[in-house]
């Protein structure tokens, strides 16, 4: 006889997800993150608004922030796999990774 393991109030403990679930979840969960931050919101904008990679020079006058901080919020939202970047010389210019923004939406339209 196979038992179900049961957690509290007597309902069935659902079986441990796999691994590659619970990565897709952890990848989420920093893309998810990289997104809390109203800068990073804003540049994710202004980069998907523009014809063209921007150089993150372009960027600072826009945010009246410094160059270093700029510099901080694309490293969140590249490490997140949201912005790419093709260095320049001592440059870089960024564009949205679609695929990553649809696996979002993807991802949320799965949950509900």
């Amino acid at each position: 006889e196979t038992r179900t393991a049961v957690s509290c109030c007597g309902v069935e403990a659902t079986p441990k997800e796999p691994a590659e679930v619970r990565d897709g979840v952890a990848r989420m969960a920093a893309v998810f993150k990289a997104l809390s931050d109203e800068t990073r919101l804003r540049i994710l904008r202004s980069l998907l608004r523009s014809e063209r990679p921007l150089c993150e020079c372009e960027l600072v006058p826009s945010f009246g922030l410094s160059q270093s901080t700029i510099s901080y919020h694309l490293k969140v939202l590249r490490e997140a796999g949201l912005v790419d970047v093709d260095r320049r010389g001592v440059w870089g210019y960024y564009r949205v990774e679609p695929r990553t923004l649809l696996g979002v939406v993807r991802h949320l339209t799965e949950m509900a």
